[in-house]
């Protein structure tokens, strides 16, 4: 008598069905870079460790033990502090925020963060309080200020002051007031920036930039 089947063909082996699944997670996105994604890195550090023995070695025969002693501490501190910066709480103190990170924060919190990316391009910064519209007043070393505001639209409503009514003792020009927003400005407010000799606008995308690592004198220099 024939023995009877449960199955109409042969069952997959193990091989094909791993073959199947990680098919299946490439197309979807889910599986990971392949090895020809990582090897261009990889090459490139395997290139740059054997520069950097080679370096090490050369010091040792022309100067002794004491060059690539001193050569492994310094790597030994660039590593470690690379790594400490790398982190989100000390990238972010240091003034550099991802564009997911930049829409998580509240206005109090953009306004910490633009206060840090300012730092970070060599402004002293004040934080000026308030419930909900916080403010922000800063000066660089050349003497130039610049007043920030976050507001969801340019243009003040009526019960709005500006950032500074009343002009610095010994201050000739009126300061930059810069107009934080993390959306994209209207036409409105364009045309109200426009007549604003002392206006500008920096909206999500400049601000994304900025917080990349984007210097904001060259944002500013390119919105006129």
């Amino acid at each position: 008598m024939a023995r009877l089947s449960w199955t109409s063909g042969p069952s997959p082996s193990r091989r094909s069905r791993k073959r199947h699944v990680v098919r299946a997670l490439r197309e979807q996105g889910r599986y990971g870079p392949g090895l020809r994604d990582v090897l261009p890195a990889f090459a490139g550090l395997l290139v740059a460790v054997c520069a950097v023995a080679a370096v090490l070695a050369a010091g040792y025969r022309a100067a002794g033990i004491g060059v690539p002693v001193a050569g492994v501490v310094v790597l030994t501190l660039v590593v470690t502090a690379a790594i400490r910066h790398g982190r989100p709480g000390a990238r972010r103190r240091l003034g550099f925020y991802t564009a997911d990170e930049l829409l998580e924060l509240d206005t109090q919190e953009l306004a910490l963060a633009v206060a840090r990316m300012l730092r970070r391009d060599g402004w002293r910064v004040r934080l000026v309080p308030a419930p909900d519209r916080p403010r922000l007043c800063a000066r660089d070393a050349a003497g130039r200020r610049i007043d920030v505001a976050f507001r969801p639209v340019a243009e003040p409503l009526p019960d709005e002051d500006v950032p500074h009514p009343h002009p610095h003792r010994g201050d000739q020009v009126s300061p930059l007031r810069l107009v934080v927003h993390r959306g994209v400005f209207t036409d409105r407010d364009l045309r109200w920036a426009h007549r604003e000799r002392t206006i500008r606008l920096l909206d999500g995308p400049a601000l994304r930039r900025w917080a990349a690592g984007a210097r904001l004198n060259d944002l500013l220099s390119q919105e006129r």
